[in-house]
């Protein structure tokens, strides 16, 4: 599936974006995208044939350049921790400013009713779990990490910390007096990334 998209194409996408996090994608009809972004049905038809075509398409715009991001990543002149300490605020970053994308993502694979359409995205999660490797893998060579990682449990370490505190936001923002969007973003884009880098270190460098 081809990962770029024209004008009248991505104002479709953005419409799909808001009302399937709204109102699932069963809850949204092909003529509830169309009336919002005011076209004809028959484009959006035109564009992505279904619905199904289409959430896949919306998948791919929001997530395939995260891997052009990683693998330029792997290629700075830097530490191993200090891409890992990279990738995760590239992570952070991504999931807190385009949450409905990954709103939707959660719900299809808990329904399990399309998993088809995923495919892509399933496919986007190996090679980026390919790059998260590659710089693990360059630590160990260089003998600053730990040779016993399980590699693909560090991604949902990451971003289960993030969910779970996603997922509690009046609770944090009551104890943690986070009183606008905007102090709740910045604690996130700070504190909360930091914290992330903090325990992933402790995960992959070797003990004093």
């Amino acid at each position: 599936m081809k990962s770029t998209f024209n004008d009248k194409q991505i104002q479709i996408l953005e419409v799909a974006e808001t009302l399937f996090a709204e109102k699932g994608f069963d809850g949204t009809s092909i003529r509830n995208i169309a009336k919002e972004a005011k076209i004809n049905i028959a484009m959006v038809s035109y564009y992505f044939g279904s619905k199904e075509r289409l959430l896949e398409s919306l998948i791919v715009y929001r997530t395939s350049d995260l891997k052009k991001q990683l693998d330029n990543l792997l290629l700075e002149d830097i530490e191993p921790i200090d891409k890992i300490n990279k990738l995760i605020e590239l992570y952070i970053n991504r999931i807190n400013t385009n949450r409905g994308i990954y709103r939707i993502i959660h719900f299809e694979f808990t329904s399990k009713k399309r998993e088809q359409n995923l495919h892509a995205f399933s496919e986007l999660k190996k090679g980026n779990l390919k790059s998260l490797e590659a710089i693990i893998e360059e630590g160990q060579k260089k003998g600053v990490f730990r040779k016993d990682i399980i590699i693909p449990l560090i991604t949902p370490t990451i971003l289960g910390t993030f969910f779970h505190f996603h997922m509690n936001k009046p609770f944090f923002e009551n104890l943690l007096n986070l009183k606008t969007e905007d102090l709740y973003n910045n604690y996130v884009k700070t504190n909360l990334t930091k914290h992330i880098q903090q325990t992933i270190k402790a995960l992959l460098i070797y003990e004093n």
